[in-house]
């Protein structure tokens, strides 16, 4: 399986999706500080591409005939951390990223964005346009903490396949994730040598003080330091020494948004702290893409023992045929 990632980043998607193993080929993204920090953990070309350019972007990515387009187009018209622009310049490139699927039409695609996007018009728009062009759509919002990362983070992602059904694999998604969250501890061991750290809050109406065993709150894409006069939330932990506790670090960040320790991080904080709070957790990636290649698998075994005389079975013909023509491709 084959894929192109568009809006890259510094690269969790691609991570994930390759450590599940699918062969990425290229990744697109128009941040070239983040395009930097790719490059230097991938060997796959990595192009400075303006997405909105959506001609040119089709002529470039069609070059490459990937079996699966993923991505996460900006998504901050979306977040409740950042704008809430519902019609934002930046949800226009959710359009751009809907647009260039339909017109190269890969067997697969899988968009990521923030659970933000269920709320909005837009989300429906692109369905409709996605359904047009014949592909069976899959919703599925998944809280990272039962998917191998140490941290509540739900993100929402959209699973289309081209001559699919809809819905597909919601059921399949949910018997594999998780029976319970994963902690910080669960992940990481002793490995930050603290057990308790501070998390800026969106408000000072909320706790900044977790434990090692609990999931990590959201990764966003600040990092303040703890102020000198904050008092204690009613949840914060209550029997700690404030001056023993710290933000966790730029690297830190990056596992837990489970980047392994060999992955190259280098320039500004303020850039890096972006990029990687802006990341889909490299898990969290994986764990989607093995569900897919699970789905994928099962449909083969399926056609493999089909009966070509029970017209119940006769759905399963064009699609498992085409997977199992790609034999070890796949697996």
């Amino acid at each position: 399986m084959t894929a192109v990632d568009l809006f890259s980043g510094c690269g969790g998607l691609s991570l994930g999706f390759q450590q599940a193993g699918v062969d990425i080929l290229a990744a697109f993204d128009n941040w070239d500080i983040a395009l930097d920090i790719y490059r230097e953990n991938f060997n796959h070309p990595a192009i400075q591409q303006d997405l909105s350019n959506e001609v040119t972007s089709i002529k470039l990515i069609r070059k490459f005939a990937p079996d699966m387009i993923i991505g996460g187009a900006p998504c901050q018209d979306f977040s409740i951390a950042g704008k809430r622009n519902l019609n934002g310049d930046r949800a226009n490139l959710t359009y751009n990223f809907t647009n260039i699927i339909c017109d190269i039409k890969p067997r697969w695609f899988v968009m990521e964005n923030v659970q933000r996007i269920t709320k909005c018009p837009i989300l429906t728009q692109i369905s409709e346009k996605f359904i047009s062009h014949g592909y069976g759509l899959s919703r599925v919002i998944l809280d990272a903490s039962l998917c191998h990362v140490p941290q509540s983070r739900s993100r929402f992602f959209l699973i289309g396949e081209l001559g699919g059904e809809q819905n597909s694999l919601v059921d399949l998604f949910k018997v594999s994730l998780a029976n319970k969250p994963m902690t910080v501890r669960d992940y990481l061991g002793e490995r930050l040598k603290l057990q308790y750290y501070y998390r800026h809050p969106r408000s000072y109406a909320r706790r900044g003080i977790f434990s090692i065993d609990e999931p990590s709150p959201t990764i966003r894409g600040v990092n303040r330091p703890i102020p000198t006069n904050y008092k204690l939330h009613s949840g914060d932990p209550q029997d700690i020494d404030i001056a023993t506790v710290r933000p966790l670090t730029t690297i830190e960040r990056s596992y837990i948004q489970t980047f392994p320790e060999s992955f190259k991080f280098f320039g500004t904080k303020t850039n890096l702290e972006q990029m990687i709070g802006n990341s889909v957790p490299v898990n969290l990636a994986s764990f989607v893409a093995t569900t897919i290649l699970k789905y994928i698998k099962k449909e083969i075994d399926l056609y493999n023992l089909k009966d070509f005389d029970n017209p119940a079975l006769e759905n399963f013909g064009n699609m498992a045929a085409h997977y199992q023509a790609m034999g070890s491709q796949l697996f």
